[in-house]
Parts: C-alpha cells; structure tokens; sequence
C-alpha cells in the first residue's frame, strides 16, 4: 500500500504553435510505502530525457532546424523561450546520438583532406584537419564530414587515420589533397595501397600564383614600386587569369599586345604554362589530357625551359615532386577536392550563424551535424 509523500509542479518546453512557445505545466508525485517506507516519484522519460527542461519532441524539433535549416541556437532557443545552455547541450547531445547509431566510417572509400581555420583569436591553435566522405560523389549524392582533428600536420591526419582501424585504412582506395606535403606523408604511410590524387584547383591556383608573381616582378622592375591603374601590367592583371577561350575580344587584343612585348618575355612564357594547365584539364578525352599534363611537367623540369623565368622554375619542380599525383586525377573518376573546399565554405558559415566558437569539441560536434550525415538520417 502506498501514499502520496508530495508533489511538485515541473514546466517542460515542448514544441512550439507556430511562434508561440509551449511550456507545459507537469505535476510530479512522489509516492511512500506504508511498510517499508520506500519512496519513489513519477517517470518521465517518456517526455523528457533526464533533468533537461526540454521535451523529446522539443529537442527533435531543435535538431531538425539547426540540421536541415540552418538556423542558429539562439533563434531556437528565442522561440522555444528557454535558455541556450539548455537547448545547445540539447541539440549537440541529440545530434551525436543520432549519429553514432549509424556507421560513419563503414562505405568509406574515397576520402579528401584540408586544413580549415576555426577561430581567428590570437591564441590557441587555429587549424583544424578536415575529413570529407567523397564516396557518395560516385552515385551523385554530395559530399559528407567525416571527422574534423585539431591542428594542420602529417601526424595529426596520420593519428587520425591510425585510429579508424586497418579495416578502415584497407578499404580507402582513393585520397585528395591540396600540394601541401605533410598529407601525403601520412597518406603514403598510413594508406598504402590509396592513390594520392592533387585536386584539378590547386594545380590551377600554384600556376596563377607564379604568373602573378611574375606580373609583380615585372611591374616593380620597370616602375620600382607596384602597379597602379593606367598601366598596362595592372590593367591586364585579371585577364591574364581568364582562359583564353573565355576572354572578349578586346581583352585578347590587349593581352596579345602585352605579351607580344620582348620585355614580358618571362611573362609570356608563365601565362602560357597556366594555360596549357587549364588546357589540360579542360579536354574532353581524360587520356589525352593526362598526355598532355605529362608532357607539361616533363617540359618544366627542362632546365633551359626556365631559364628566364625562375617562378616557372619553381613551378616545375612541384609539379615533378608530384609527378604521380597530379595526372591521377584523370583515371579515376569523382576524386576532386572541390566537395572538400565546399564544406569548408559551409563550415564559414556555420561560424558565422553562431558568432565564432571557442570549444574546439562543441565546434566539431556542431559541425558533423551541420555537414555530416545527419541529414541524410532525418530526412529518410
């Protein structure tokens, strides 16, 4: 037999009519053994989880805007009239639960690695590495997060990939990168038997920084300072970096005058190497194209082709130290890092919608849910 001992009044935030937010007034009892004195109280759980304030179907709501809206936590939290606190530990909670219950590593085939800049403070470490799932790009899905390590190095990206497990690291066929040397390093250790591929835009943009570079040079050479409008080298400055197949006519007569000039010379020859780089991955025969970018880098690493330019120089002996990486793009499908540059651009703004961030562990985990698989989950 057992009695009411006490009752008290509990308001949990439910979802809301509109923007009307719902509080809803609960009665907890707390019940007493008569025998034994045993005492016990109302569950709730089937409404709310834990001690939070917030209903199950509240946070689901939550979840489903910040996930599939982009809305901020705060806007939220405004709507639903509780506190950030609350409803942010919420959401991060819900939404990793929500993806652990799935395997986020299992068909992972293809990956892409970059470097992301997570606050801009003057202390503390900036950089984050970040993992992008490239498989789904092969059945026209985009891209999704995988996992995001603090800080920019080899052995950052070799610890992460070490901790997925040799299933994991047998399984990757396929890796994309940037020029920077420290992910092919883990990669060639850590990932074996995967073809490291340089994304098509980073060959294109460490050609376009040379012909720049060259451009400057030049400028400051015949002027002794830097250009200014008027003059033909800052006048054609962004032409220079338009394909040649894109220009008006106007701007082809200019820059045909400009690099008709013996004084350009170096300028010439750099302008030709970028477009022969775009030229290369423009060609609608991917074997062909190969050919040709073979034959590029084989050019560059001559020695008298550069004499007159060292920018070129430069150019060519990186383009020779990837030698193997750059034309793997054109033999195996789907391995831009494009996708992998498009989540970071989605990451700036996932730093915008929540004024900067300054838990690395809360940044990740509002990441994966703003660009992971999470969506693909609520909506199917």
């Amino acid at each position: 037999m057992c009695r009411v001992r006490t009752s008290r009044e509990r308001t949990v935030v439910h979802v809301p009519l509109g923007s009307d937010a719902i509080h809803l007034k609960v009665r907890v009892r707390t019940y007493e053994c008569v025998a034994c004195a045993r005492m016990w109280h109302d569950d709730l759980g089937a409404l709310a989880s834990g001690r939070t304030l917030l209903s199950r179907a509240a946070v689901d709501w939550a979840l489903r805007r910040v996930a599939l809206e982009s809305a901020s936590v705060a806007a939220c939290a405004r709507t639903l009239g509780c506190s950030w606190n609350a409803l942010d530990r919420a959401v991060r909670a819900a939404g990793m639960r929500v993806l652990s219950e799935s395997d986020p590593y299992g068909a992972v085939t293809r990956i892409g690695v970059d470097e992301h800049v997570w606050r801009h403070g003057a202390s503390g470490d900036r950089y984050v590495t970040v993992i992008v799932d490239l498989t789904p790009r092969a059945d026209g899905r985009p891209a999704r997060l995988l996992d995001m390590v603090p800080g920019r190095s080899a052995q950052a990206f070799a610890n992460w990939l070490e901790a997925r497990g040799a299933r994991f690291r047998d399984r990757v066929e396929v890796v994309a990168m940037d020029a920077f040397s420290g992910w092919k390093q883990a990669a060639a250790r850590m990932l074996r038997t995967a073809v490291e591929v340089i994304d098509p835009f980073h060959v294109v943009h460490l050609a376009a920084g040379r012909l720049t570079m060259v451009r400057c040079r030049l400028q400051r050479e015949a002027t002794g300072r830097r250009g200014v409008k008027g003059e033909r080298l800052y006048d054609c400055r962004r032409a220079l970096l338009k394909t040649a197949s894109l220009r008006t006519p106007r701007q082809r007569e200019r820059i045909d005058a400009l690099l008709a000039d013996p004084v350009n010379d170096a300028l010439r020859l750099a302008h030709g190497a970028y477009q022969r780089i775009i030229a290369c991955y423009r060609h609608k025969d991917p074997r062909r194209g190969r050919r040709m970018m073979g034959a590029l880098i084989d050019a560059l690493a001559e020695p008298t082709a550069t004499r007159r330019c060292p920018e070129l120089r430069s150019l060519g002996r990186t383009l020779k130290r990837r030698r193997a990486d750059i034309p793997a793009y054109f033999t195996h499908r789907h391995s831009s890092n494009g996708p992998t540059e498009a989540i970071n651009g989605r990451l700036e703004t996932l730093r915008g919608i929540a004024m900067g961030f300054d838990n690395f562990e809360h940044y990740r985990q509002r990441s994966l849910i703003h660009s992971g698989r999470i969506k693909d989950i609520l909506t199917h």
